[in-house]
This record gives C-alpha cells, structure tokens and sequence, in this order.
C-alpha cells in the first residue's frame, strides 16, 4: 500500500508539503490524562492570543482559505480543520477526548496550527491518494454529516480504491477509516501550504514522539512534496 499525492495537486498548489507518520502495531485503548492537559494549557494560550474577528487574518489560516476557494468552496462555509479548531476553542468548546490518536494529533494541530488527521490502515484498500475528485466520485459518509453525499468533481480529497476518506483537504474525514481505540494501524498527516518545512519537521517529530510515548508501536516518518510524491505505508 503506498500514499499517493497526485502530480496535479502541485500545479495549482504548488508549496504543498505533507509530515507522513505510518504508526504499525500501536495500542489505542484507554486514555491520556496528560494529553487533554497539555490541550488545555493550548486552549488557554490560544484565548489569550487570537479573537474569532482576526483569525482568518493569519498566514496559517488565510493559506487554507485561499486553497478552498480556488477550487470554488466559500470559507466562510466550509472551514478547514485548523481554521475550525481554533474557533471552537474561541468560543469556549473544550476538545474532548476521542481516542489517544486523536487527543495527540489534535494537540499537535492546536499547538503548531496546522491541520492534522489521520486514517485507519486496516479500514482501507489500495493505494491511498491526495488528488481532485473526478467526475465518478462514490457516495461516502463523513463524520457528523446526516447524508451520503458525493465529492464535488475538482475538490481535493484524499481517496482509496473504495471511496474518499476526507473530503475538501481536511474538511471532514470518513466514518469508515475513522481512528478507534481498536486500531491498530494508522497513517496520520500534516498538511502544510507553506515555506515552513523546519517547523514542519519539528511538528512532525513531535507527533511521533507522542505516539510512541502513549501508544507504542513501530513508527516512521516521511515528508512527501513535489519532489517525492509517494511513500510506501
């Protein structure tokens, strides 16, 4: 099984640079105290910080919205992952703990302000690939949506030979590749459309670290852009 970033994803975005953690044989059970502290100490940080009025004013966030309008999404209704985060912490929604994978990568997301997600390896079939949705796309359900709905032809989505697993970058992941406290496999990213690959790298590291830390396992780390644009998981 390989990830796959499209060669067309670079002609119209063209700094794109994905941190790859491929996790094999981890323990997601149970919870980490630990974790949800150090996303409170980010919570309160972010508060003192950042206001919802000039949030899409940062580089980070305004990069994102610019992405999701050039292939015809309006920000203001579809927000991306990072961008959503934020502004659910602004407004005094605390993150709740989901399953260790996801209170890691959520603090990595907060604490370096990018977007971070991640897929269930055992849940998935064939390659998995970074591209535009074609005109053929399949219905696929995402978390927290009440209807099957199918990608737009020409969003950016992440796919495998089944359906998408995320729709709109980082929009809204898949119910079926969700990360559970059964999985035992993972793929996990870091998007970034910036020049900032040191910080990417030192994000990157650090979700690692974490996840060897609290979930074991054997993990590796990869940094795909237009230069390398596949890596095997």
């Amino acid at each position: 099984m390989k990830f796959v970033i499209d060669e067309k994803i670079f002609e119209k975005y063209p700094k794109t640079k994905i941190g790859v953690v491929i996790a094999k044989g981890i323990d997601n059970s149970g919870e980490v105290p630990e974790i949800m502290e150090l996303i409170q100490e980010e919570e309160k940080r972010i508060k003192e910080n950042y206001n919802t009025e000039t949030l899409s004013q940062d580089s980070k966030i305004d990069c994102w919205r610019k992405a999701y309008f050039l292939f015809g999404v309006k920000p203001k209704e579809y927000r991306c992952s990072i961008e959503n985060l934020y502004r659910m912490i602004l407004k005094d929604i605390e993150l709740r703990h989901i399953n260790k994978l996801v209170a890691i990568y959520n603090y990595i997301s907060i604490k370096y302000m990018y977007p971070v997600g991640g897929e269930d390896l055992d849940k998935m079939k064939g390659d998995l690939c970074l591209c535009f949705a074609g005109d053929d796309e399949k219905e696929v359900e995402l978390l927290g949506e009440k209807e099957i709905k199918t990608p737009k032809p020409g969003e950016v989505i992440y796919k495998d030979d089944i359906t998408a697993v995320c729709r709109r970058w980082n929009w809204r992941e898949a119910s079926r590749t969700k990360l559970t406290e059964n999985t035992k496999n993972a793929v996990l990213v870091i998007e970034s459309l910036m020049e900032d690959k040191d910080e990417l790298k030192t994000a990157l590291e650090e979700l690692k670290e974490l996840i060897e830390k609290y979930c074991g396992g054997d993990l590796r780390v990869e940094i795909l852009d237009e230069g390398k644009r596949e890596v095997e998981i």
